[in-house]
């Protein structure tokens, strides 16, 4: 990584009032350090942080992950009910599964029309529609 990528990571985590410890700094490179928004799992990360030489657990890759969710700066998105990927763009924007390849990626958000949800029961709002479009090849 470069200087660049750790300051635009370092800057990401104080904009979250989150604290820049080493291994937070380390994770949120690769997150964000070179500006694009990414889709990761707590494994690949973990992967990725031994390439790079992080030293970091995965036991600690799943709790900064929550964190970062906590913080508001990384939205998860549960594929299977059991499989969770991470996305740095927090905006609301579907996605596609592409179950081959178990990929999560953007799907274009301009293309999606709802048109009516159904009325939240009494005494609860709906917070968010997540929308997982499951691809398969033919």
């Amino acid at each position: 990584m470069t200087p660049n990528s750790v300051n635009i990571a370092t800057n990401w985590l104080e904009t979250a009032n989150l604290r820049p410890t080493r291994q937070r700094v380390a994770l949120a490179e690769l997150l964000v350090g070179d500006g694009n928004h990414r889709h990761v799992t707590a494994e690949s990360l973990f992967d990725s942080a031994q390439t790079e030489g992080a030293a970091v657990s995965l036991a600690t890759v799943y709790n900064t992950l929550r964190a970062f969710c906590e913080a508001g700066v990384l939205q998860e998105i549960t594929v299977d009910g059991s499989k969770s990927y991470f996305d740095t763009n927090t905006h609301d924007h579907p996605h596609f599964y592409w179950e081959d390849e178990g990929r999560l990626s953007d799907a274009p958000a301009d293309q999606l029309v709802i048109q009516r949800l159904p009325k939240a029961p009494d005494g609860v709002e709906i917070a968010s529609v997540d929308v997982v479009i499951r691809l398969r090849r033919v």
